[in-house]
């Protein structure tokens, strides 16, 4: 390892992944696809910490998510692809591009407003002219429905569901959970917690 990164974590752990890469035979069998299952894990993972409360345990799950990151940049850096600092200077670009009332001349306002203007720039960026574009089907099914339930909204067709099948009127509640600025999945997470 170099001077550098022995004084700066993020470019050493970088140093870690490629050294373990090239040197630990089953992390450089692993691919993109192979590591999925690890990734949603340190994910799921990460969000028990924090309904936890212990930052201790979040801290840990952060390093856990943040391995998973740095792994597949390693990957694809190997592949010659994109590199952790490809990485990084995308999510810098999009951070600056996407907050102007602070790295720009655009004017402050509430939360509620810089969340419309955050989303109007994302969509100025992305071609929404399919309302599930970029959402993945795969999201579990009471944040999917709260996502597809705002995007129609900000589309100018806000959705009142109706309908006696338990579909509908597990919408219609997604529906008054989004309508009152609640999370669906946080508020059924904590109900069942709280059933424990």
């Amino acid at each position: 390892m170099t001077d550098r990164a022995e004084h700066e974590p993020l470019l050493e752990f970088r140093e870690v992944m490629r050294r373990l890469r090239a040197e630990c035979p089953w992390k450089a069998e692993q691919t993109h696809r192979s590591l999925v299952r690890y990734l949603l894990e340190e994910t799921h993972e990460t969000v028990e910490a924090i309904e936890s409360g212990d930052p201790d345990h979040l801290r840990e799950e952060l390093g856990d998510l943040l391995l998973q990151v740095y792994f597949h940049a390693v990957v694809a850096e190997e592949a010659g692809g994109f590199t952790i600092d490809d990485v990084a200077s995308g999510i810098t670009a999009k951070m600056v591009r996407r907050n102007p009332h602070v790295f720009g001349d655009a004017a402050s306002g509430t939360a509620a407003e810089i969340n419309d203007a955050w989303q109007a720039i994302k969509a100025a960026e992305k071609d929404r002219s399919d309302l599930t574009e970029g959402l993945p089907a795969s999201l579990p099914a009471l944040l999917y429905a709260d996502k597809v339930l705002d995007r129609l909204e900000r589309a100018g067709r806000p959705v009142v569901p109706d309908g006696d099948g338990l579909g509908e009127r597990l919408l219609a509640l997604v529906a008054e959970a989004h309508g009152s600025g609640t999370d669906p999945e946080q508020a059924l997470r904590d109900a069942v917690r709280r059933l424990l």
